[in-house]
């Protein structure tokens, strides 16, 4: 994977995450009392950069199973409230060795 690819993809990201954000600002002017529209505007940011990077997670460590491994134990992690950074260490981790005894 080259940088200008990751830095491309980086920006994409920021500036549909900005806009979805910035857009309900400038259409709707007045403060919005409709519950559900302001329950719906506040979780698309994240729908949209799931649907964005999960894609990416199936095919980021070079083959399916590694990275089917690293997803796994990502989500367990999450699920059991660890941090940011024992999450990706742990799935970087997974990968890493399911790729390795998978080359053996």
């Amino acid at each position: 994977m080259n940088t200008a690819y990751v830095i491309s993809c980086v920006l994409l990201m920021a500036g549909v995450t900005y806009l979805i954000r910035m857009l309900p600002m400038v259409v709707f002017r007045q403060r919005l009392e409709n519950r559900f529209l302001r329950s719906f505007l506040a979780y698309v940011p994240y729908a949209v950069l799931s649907a964005m990077t999960f894609p990416q997670i199936l095919y980021s460590a070079g083959g399916m199973a590694a990275s089917v491994a690293g997803l796994m134990v990502a989500l367990i992690l999450a699920f059991r409230g660890k941090g940011l950074l024992v999450v990706a260490l742990g799935a970087a981790a997974a990968a890493l060795l399911t790729q390795q005894f998978l080359l053996l």
